[in-house]
């Protein structure tokens, strides 16, 4: 049952009879893979030589998220983003069903995911990452599956959409392994293309501007144009559209990863210049955290001093010693930060289990969970 039936009420309606706020229209949901809050602080100072510099850590509501699936503390990308979309932890490895599932084994209970929910009331929706497109973060938005390395089975759920008509538009990587994965079901993209009539592009250069429902599928992905290629899109719906946009932040190569963070940040900025916040929500998260940490280093020292070297060893060691970062290269138990600004913000607020992020979505569209 709904809160506010959006789908009757013009989306555009803000206000509601008693003068109070109304509902978000649109709601971009930014997702940094392992960028818990040392992360987020390193960025800042490898891309501006300062903390506190992104554009993100200005965003006036912040929380902090615990990530662990029901039965360990430490998250995998499967459950912590599943967690977010759905309201429901579950374990590690499972994509957006319930704890009942056994990974690789046993299907649990699918659970609902927001972007279901945005289907299903007729907005415009789109996931974009810079990693696979059927891995376990953008998997969690669209997909059920009791493993996340069913890739082939995670693709193929795009195309028989449990609510309304699918995700609108789809850009990701992971071309090479997901076709080998469909491969093996006897399938592939030409044949699911040919069999629900949506062409499956391998470059975003490929897509024609009269095809609003693309997907894309690379061995890469540009994730700053791929953004902007997708709100040209959904900033057309009448009823307003939900986009999620994941960039990888792991930082078992601190450079890549903080580099990776610092990139996201411009990015996230520039669509923070292009929206309207008053009726729209935009949130920054992260669906675990990392080990990395500063502990060293003064300001005009580079703060990656000593990568190098350490790259050039060829080195595989789990702890990485730099000068002034220490690697240890796992997922950690920390809490992750979640940033938010815009229509519905304010829900944002202290310490929360990752499940809570699915009621922030679903209260800013003024909606109720099933």
């Amino acid at each position: 049952m709904l809160a506010q039936d959006t789908s009757a009420n013009p989306a555009s309606a803000l206000e509601t009879e008693a003068g109070h706020p109304g509902p978000a229209r649109n709601i971009i949901l930014f997702v940094a893979d392992a960028a818990g809050v040392s992360v987020l602080h390193a960025a800042s100072i490898l891309a501006h030589g300062e903390p506190l510099s992104l554009n993100i850590q200005r965003w006036p509501h912040l929380g902090l998220s615990e990530t662990s699936p029901v039965d360990e503390f430490v998250s995998d990308s499967a459950n912590g983003m599943s967690a977010i979309m759905t309201g429901v932890k579950t374990r590690n490895g499972v994509i957006s069903q319930g704890p009942d599932a056994v990974r690789g084994e046993r299907d649990g209970a699918p659970t609902k995911t927001l972007l279901e929910y945005a289907e299903e009331r007729g907005l415009l929706t789109g996931v974009i990452s810079s990693q696979s497109i059927a891995d376990a973060t953008p998997a969690a938005t669209y997909a059920h599956a009791n493993d996340r390395g069913k890739q082939g089975e995670i693709f193929t759920q795009l195309f028989n959409p449990r609510f309304g008509d699918g995700v609108d538009v789809v850009f990701g990587a992971g071309r090479q392994r997901i076709g080998e994965q469909l491969g093996a079901l006897e399938t592939g993209f030409e044949q699911l293309a040919q069999e629900h009539g949506r062409p499956i592009y391998t470059s975003l250069e490929a897509v024609p501007e009269t095809n609003r429902h693309p997907i894309v599928v690379a061995e890469t992905m540009d994730v700053a144009r791929a953004t902007m290629d997708a709100l040209d899109i959904l900033q057309s719906s009448p009823r307003g559209y939900f986009l999620v946009v994941e960039w990888d932040a792991h930082t078992d190569d601190p450079q890549e990863g903080l580099q990776n963070m610092a990139d996201f940040d411009r990015l996230i900025a520039e669509v923070q210049a292009r929206v309207d916040l008053d009726d729209t929500l935009l949130l920054f998260t992260a669906d675990h955290s990392f080990g990395l940490q500063v502990d060293g280093g003064s300001r005009g020292e580079e703060l990656l001093a000593g990568y190098d070297a350490w790259k050039t060893t060829g080195s595989d060691e789990v702890i990485v010693r730099l000068d002034h970062v220490l690697i240890n290269d796992t997922h950690s138990a920390e809490e992750v930060p979640v940033l938010a600004i815009g229509r519905g913000g304010e829900r944002v607020s202290g310490y929360f289990p990752n499940t809570h992020l699915f009621d922030v979505i679903l209260d800013a569209w003024g909606w109720r969970h099933d």
